[in-house]
């Protein structure tokens, strides 16, 4: 995603708007571990979100939360060493919708094995539905009612499992 190395105290943001709700991660080759990041964005809804973080010592960090959109990433002090920053591999999230529905149906196309989570009021929250992914047509069979999701409806699902996805809703 970024980069910067020296004494430089900010990282240039421009990656836009992700699909989905990413974990924002940040590497570095030296101990970083002294300095405190503030990751400035979006959250899965929307709305503004500001998260710290420590620095990683020779490693990768996960920072908390997830981020539809990043506008800045800054340090309190000088950077060690080389740091990056980027989104976690190995799975997609995403808001269906934040308020109250129900699904109702979907159908899309898997790529390969993985899940696709769908979680009431957050990506955290209650799990009330999971679809299962292979190489092929996904197009479940959902009952009538649908299934409801009180809180909103969240997706989480295994990165490279789906290539596409329609999901009908009430809104």
């Amino acid at each position: 995603m970024v980069s910067a190395s020296g004494t430089a105290q900010s990282l240039v943001i421009d990656v836009g708007e992700f699909v989905n709700a990413q974990t924002i991660t940040l590497t570095s080759t030296g101990n970083n571990s002294g300095s405190t990041f503030t990751i400035v964005g979006t959250d899965a809804n929307g709305a503004a979100q500001t998260v710290t973080r420590a620095g990683p010592n020779a490693n990768t960090v996960d920072v908390s939360g997830t981020f539809l959109t990043v506008t800045s990433i800054s340090s309190d002090a000088s950077i060690a060493t080389n740091i990056s920053a980027g989104v976690k591999d190995g799975a997609a999230t995403g808001t269906l919708f934040a308020g109250a529905t129900r699904i109702r149906g979907m159908s899309g196309n898997g790529a390969g094995a993985g899940h696709i989570n769908f979680k009431n009021g957050s990506q955290s929250g209650t799990t009330q539905h999971t679809e299962y992914v292979r190489n092929d047509l996904i197009d479940p069979y959902i009952p009538d009612d649908g299934i409801r999701f009180p809180d909103g409806c969240y997706m989480q699902a295994t990165a490279s499992a789906v290539v596409g996805l329609s999901i009908y809703f009430d809104g």
